[in-house]
Parts: structure tokens; C-alpha cells; sequence
């Protein structure tokens, strides 16, 4: 089965470079990949021990990151090496200030993982969840690195259980540990021999904690909630605001924070357009004339972990297209988080809606039922609010159990 996985990886390594011709995303990875032995070359400092992280992408990185962060302040004397395998990570944190070296993976050839593992030769390497490239971690083995799965989950359906799974499944076997988020996650990988599990949970919820501690006060937003209640929808594509704003057109005393996941001009003035009501961009939003508007756009980023703290309900956009995006950000300030239908592979989604913290919503009959009840029952409001800051405080510390794992001294 190892030559069927290596001919999988020829076959996409030769679509991705077809696919440079056209897509940019593309030629970014395949330069990428390109420049990473020189650039380690430049970088890699001899003597030093590196500690390798590697994420496929932001998502993983965030779960990587508490990990990072705690050795960087508790460890200094190593140094850490990020590495990400595609645009949508790399070209977001490429300077990231936590890691002393980031750069593109090479896709896992065995010449690619042989060369990268002896050139850099890490102390210790932690793959990020989903992460299981089989060349990078036998070649790894093959050197006694120390390699760590971060934050895994796994299923059922995952083909290292299936029946025809008996090779891939091999690849597991040479994970020194594992610190899975789930009791059946360990169980799983039990079935296949596999016993150096330990369950920690998610360092993402040691993420949005900190978030949550460092959020940044914002007077214009301030100005703009006074004393009325605040619906925050967050990261919110087309198909989340046409259930937001016709809603919140015939609501009173309520006012709406959105928080686009596109801020082009033209998709400002599409919300604008939808709008009954006075709107006011944040980048042209005063403490004054943001006091006379019932609904601030916030058309920039980086604001959004911040702005959640003055909500009372959010809204969590992106269930209805390709997943729903972070949850967490909006439940660590104690309200009720909606989101739609496409959250099935999103565990705290499960949970929150298990707990009465978060509820989905699937079309506009759905979403003005739920709204018009957390509305019309401060009890209800009051109790989901809480039931969603408790799931996600109750949650941390994930971080602490794999350091005292790691770092037994």
C-alpha cells in the first residue's frame, strides 16, 4: 500500500504543478516547496536544537500554537521550527513572531523527507491533527526523533480502519505518543494496538482564553452598544447574512454588529443595500456618529475575537458553505452562539448544541424561531449563555497535560 500512497503523492505532485499554470494559491506552494532546502540552509543555525511543528494550515496552527508558545517561554534553549504545507497557513503566518524558522513543507517523497529530516535533524517533532505523512514520520524514526501527534481525532470511517487499512495504518504505529482530543479516539487507535494515547482535549480552548484575556477595548464599539443589546454575527458569508439582516430589519432595541468574512467594497455595499436601518463602516465610524447607527460594519480584520465580548447572541458564519468557522471565540464570553447546518465534522459544534450553548440553524424559519425565543426569554438567554462559557472554560488545560507529558523533568 506504500507504493499505492507514494504513486497518490506523484499524482498530486504533478496536478498541483499543472495547476500553478492557472491558480495562484497554487504557484504560491509549488515556489514554495521550491525555496525551502535553501532557505534552511540560510536559516538553520548549527548547534542549536530545533523542536518541528508542522500544520497543514490556520486551523491547525492555532491548535499547535499554545504548545509552541509555552516551550518557547519555558524551554529557551530550543529553538522552534514552523512548518506549513499550503498558502492558505504559510502566507498568513509567515512572520509569526513565535517560531525562529517558517517555511513550506515539501511534499512527502521519501527523497523530500530524507533530505529535510537530515538537514534539520529536530530534537523532537509534533504533527497538528490530521497530519500523518508517512515518509516525514518513518524517516523520523528512522533518526529516534521523538514525534508527537497534537490535538488527533479520529473516526471510524478513517481508513486506517477499514478493512483494506492493514498498511496505512502502519504509519501510526511509529507515533511515539498521541494526545488525542476524545475518549473514542483512543479507543480507536486500541483497537489497532496502538496504546500511547493520552486524552488532553484541545489546546484551543487554552487559545481562546488567552485571546479572550488580551482582547483589545474598543471605544468606537463601546460607543456603539451603549445600553442596548448586541447580536454579533462573525466571519458571515452571503447565505448567514440573508438570514441576519431581514430579521434584524423588523427587530427594535436590538443592535447588529457584522463582521463579514469578505470586506471587498462591492459586498459593504451589497449589506448596506439589505439594510432598513442607519449602518456605519468601522473604518469611517466616530465616537459620534457610530451613537446614531443600529448596525456597525467592521469592514477590516483582526478585530472580531475583540468585538465578541460586547455580544450578547452571536452568530458564527460559514454553515452553509464550506464549514463553519470559530466557534470558540464567540462561547468563551458566556452567550448563546448560532450557526448553520454544515457543522458535522466540528466537534465543539456537537457539544455546544449538546449543552444548550449553541444552536443550528438551517433556513429563515429556523433562525427566527430560535432568535425570537432567546429574545422573548432573558431566562433562556441567560442559561444558554452560561451553559456556552462553561463548556469552553471547562475545556482548558489541555496545554499543561502535554507539557508535563513531554517535559517530564
Amino acid at each position: 500500500m506504500l507504493g499505492v500512497y507514494s504513486i497518490v503523492i506523484s499524482l498530486y505532485l504533478v496536478a498541483i504543478r499543472i495547476a500553478a499554470f492557472f491558480n495562484k494559491k497554487a504557484r504560491l506552494m509549488v515556489e514554495g516547496h521550491k525555496q525551502t532546502f535553501a532557505f534552511l540552509r540560510d536559516k538553520l543555525i548549527p548547534g542549536e536544537k530545533y523542536l518541528w511543528f508542522h500544520a497543514a494550515s490556520l486551523g491547525e496552527f492555532e491548535q499547535g500554537r499554545p504548545l509552541m508558545e509555552r516551550i518557547r517561554e519555558e524551554y529557551p534553549q530550543y529553538k522552534i521550527l514552523l512548518t506549513f504545507f499550503s498558502p492558505s497557513g504559510y502566507e498568513v503566518r509567515k512572520n509569526y513572531e513565535g517560531a525562529d524558522i517558517i517555511c513550506y513543507l515539501p511534499i512527502d517523497t521519501p527523497i523530500n523527507a530524507k533530505k529535510f529530516v537530515k538537514k534539520v535533524r529536530p530534537a523532537m517533532a509534533f504533527f497538528i491533527k490530521y497530519e500523518f505523512w508517512q515518509n516525514y514520520i518513518k524517516m523520523l524514526e528512522k533518526y529516534e526523533v521523538p514525534t508527537y501527534s497534537v490535538c488527533s481525532i479520529f473516526r471510524p470511517n478513517q481508513v486506517f480502519f477499514r478493512w483494506y487499512g492493514g498498511q496505512y495504518y502502519k504509519v501510526l504505529t511509529r507515533i511515539t505518543q498521541f494526545f488525542v482530543q476524545n475518549e473514542r479516539s483512543k479507543e480507536l487507535l486500541a483497537t489497532l494496538g496502538i496504546h500511547d494515547a493520552l486524552v488532553v482535549g484541545d489546546t484551543r480552548f487554552d487559545r481562546v482564553k488567552q485571546i479572550s484575556e488580551q482582547a483589545k477595548e474598543l471605544p468606537i464599539v463601546e460607543a456603539f452598544k451603549q445600553d442596548t443589546h448586541i447580536f454579533v454575527a462573525g466571519s458571515s458569508w452571503e447565505p448567514d447574512e440573508d438570514l441576519i439582516i431581514p430579521y434584524f430589519n423588523a427587530l427594535d432595541n436590538w443592535k447588529l454588529i457584522l463582521a463579514p468574512h469578505v470586506v471587498s467594497d462591492s459586498h459593504i455595499k451589497s449589506i448596506i443595500s439589505k439594510l432598513n436601518c442607519k449602518a456605519v463602516r468601522y473604518t469611517e465610524a466616530t465616537i459620534e456618529n457610530v451613537k446614531e447607527a443600529r448596525c456597525l460594519i467592521i469592514d477590516c480584520y483582526g478585530l472580531l475575537s475583540s468585538i465578541y465580548r460586547y455580544g450578547d447572541i452571536a452568530y458564527v458564519g460559514g454553515g452553509f458553505g464550506v464549514g463553519i468557522h470559530n466557534l470558540l471565540e464567540a462561547a468563551i464570553y458566556g452567550m448563546p452562539v448560532l450557526f448553520g447546518p454544515n457543522n458535522k465534522r466540528f466537534q465543539e459544534a456537537q457539544d455546544l448544541k449538546a449543552c444548550g450553548g449553541g444552536f443550528e440553524v438551517s433556513d429563515m424559519d429556523g433562525f427566527k424561531k430560535r432568535m425570537d425565543r432567546l429574545i422573548e426569554h432573558s431566562e433562556e438567554l441567560k442559561a444558554s449563555g452560561n451553559a456556552a462559557g462553561t463548556y469552553v472554560n471547562s475545556r482548558i488545560g489541555a496545554t499543561d497535560i502535554i507539557m508535563k507529558s513531554i517535559f517530564k523533568d
